[in-house]
């Protein structure tokens, strides 16, 4: 059953997509730490901060470009040290989802961050799977972990990661690639994620957000990737976007995260609508919500999109995302459900 958007006043839309059932595909769990529960967990912890206040923490996001925001980004995950931080950042992150009707979130996380900090990859992923069993039994919202790689450290300490990782193979779905996109390709990675897919592993990989198309095509082919992460740089390519198309490579986008580190001047410029005219897969995701200005109803709300868009790429993001068949259908039933009550 098709939804029915277009019976919808255009008007009505951003208060229709609050309500909408939706799934997150690219969602950074340190990127939803807000400055309030930064400062929280600094002063539990005893963390001194380069910031005196919330506000003037928040007056620091004025980035020029992505690694001007991970500079940020990694000095605000210094005050994660417990468990305990991590159930808390993940809550917070879950409230707001829940919130905004989505019901499925598969969640990136870097480990790499913490391990080199002192923090071990255990005291990670079990604050973290505290949040998700409880963001299950308490909101309703299913969710999985995907672990990045740091692609401005070596494949060894990739490598290394991975060998932490597995005795916990069970709680993570899928590897990731992110971090500093220049001068850092795919095929930097290539060996850990051939291991990877050894495992039985889900592949994903930023790409093209600021690097160029051929980071996309080499996470495709030497990385094998399934997902591509941000992905906006395809339209520079005819060839490639006509591939992403035919292959039906799902393309996980943020368009806040795009206007905040200038990727595009103005959301007026940004090429969603391109994307899906071209039929490729495109998803609408918050990135790093808690930097980047909006969770998933603002990046929804932030273009200007048509009543067709919002089906799209609502359907699209549960259609891409690394659940069971039987899940998809019943997440699509929902939605359909859905556009059935407010017809």
């Amino acid at each position: 059953m098709a939804l029915r958007f277009d019976a919808i006043p255009r008007a009505q839309l951003p208060l229709l997509l609050r309500r909408m059932p939706k799934a997150e595909l690219h969602l950074h769990i340190e990127g939803s730490l807000e400055p309030e529960l930064i400062f929280a967990l600094a002063q539990r912890n005893g963390v001194e901060l380069a910031y005196p206040s919330v506000a003037a923490l928040r007056e620091a996001y004025a980035f020029t470009d992505l690694q001007s925001f991970l500079d940020i980004y990694y000095a605000g995950a210094s005050v994660l040290l417990k468990a305990q931080d991590f159930e808390d950042m993940a809550m917070a992150y879950f409230a707001k989802a829940a919130a905004e009707h989505v019901r499925h979130a598969e969640i990136f996380f870097d480990p790499q961050t913490h391990t080199e900090r002192g923090v071990s990859f255990e005291t990670v992923i079990n604050g973290l799977t505290r949040g998700i069993e409880r963001a299950r039994s308490e909101l309703g919202v299913s969710a999985s972990l995907i672990m990045c790689f740091l692609r401005h450290l070596s494949e060894e300490s990739a490598l290394q990661t991975l060998a932490q990782a597995l005795p916990f193979r069970d709680r993570i779905v899928g590897v990731g690639l992110d971090s500093g996109e220049r001068g850092n390709p795919p095929e930097k990675f290539a060996r850990v994620f051939a291991r990877c897919r050894e495992l039985g592993l889900h592949l994903v990989a930023h790409a093209g957000e600021e690097g160029p198309p051929e980071y996309i095509r080499n996470a495709l082919d030497v990385l094998h990737v399934e997902r591509i992460d941000h992905g906006v740089q395809s339209t520079k390519d005819p060839a490639l976007m006509k591939r992403l198309a035919q292959d039906r490579i799902p393309l996980t986008v943020c368009p806040l995260s795009n206007l905040k580190l200038c990727v595009f001047p103005r959301l007026a410029d940004h090429n969603l609508r391109q994307l899906l005219d071209a039929g490729l897969v495109a998803t609408v995701n918050s990135d790093d919500p808690a930097y980047f200005g909006g969770y998933m109803n603002e990046n929804f709300a932030a273009l200007s999109l048509s009543r067709e868009d919002v089906t799209t790429l609502a359907r699209n993001g549960f259609r891409a995302a690394f659940c069971d068949e039987a899940t998809k259908q019943r997440h699509l039933k929902a939605l359909d459900a859905y556009s059935l009550s407010v017809v």
